[in-house]
């Protein structure tokens, strides 16, 4: 005959009115948030500055999607300023609505904060292929400057390396 035990290991468990502390987020996660939320906004080329205030992402090929998102984050809400760059053709109110409607829903629905202003600035306006064309353009020029500084600097360290090997000049 075999002997069963049954221990109760239940321990109380702490209530959210017991624990002290406070939730609290970086202006990069609740920017984070909308960057992805906007990525698929029709007629939404880009959120940032326009060609020359984000050419680092540019150059790099960065998928960072927070750039040229500013927001305030407080315990309680947040305020979010952009600039965007908007497809030519494109109704941009309709693209301005769908962008706070995203904004508010995402932001809500991951941290329960208030989204009570969204302000849009619209530095550019281009055409898809436009703005495709100087993004390939930017990362071409790069592409090519690293190609060329890459060689050089093969050929310096074999020049470098076959200085070393040869017999001193001088004693």
């Amino acid at each position: 005959m075999e002997n069963k035990t049954t221990m109760n290991t239940q321990t109380p468990q702490a209530t959210n009115t017991n624990v002290r502390g406070e939730l609290t987020y970086e202006d990069k996660v609740i920017q984070k948030i909308i960057g992805i939320a906007l990525e698929n906004i029709d007629g939404l080329l880009t959120v940032d500055g326009g060609f020359f205030s984000n050419i680092k992402d540019k150059i790099v090929n960065s998928d960072d999607v927070t750039a040229g998102i500013n927001t305030e984050v407080g315990k309680k809400q947040v305020a979010v300023d952009m600039d965007i760059v908007a497809e030519y053709g494109k109704d941009i109110e309709k693209i301005y609505d769908q962008m706070k409607e995203l904004i508010i829903e995402e932001v809500k629905k991951m941290t329960h904060l208030d989204v009570i202003e969204v302000n849009v600035n619209v530095v550019d306006i281009k055409t898809r292929s436009e703005y495709q064309d100087e993004s390939e353009t930017v990362q071409d020029k790069v592409s090519n400057a690293a190609d060329s500084t890459g060689k050089f600097a093969s050929r310096q360290t074999d020049k470098a390396r076959n200085a070393m090997e040869s017999e001193p000049r001088v004693e």
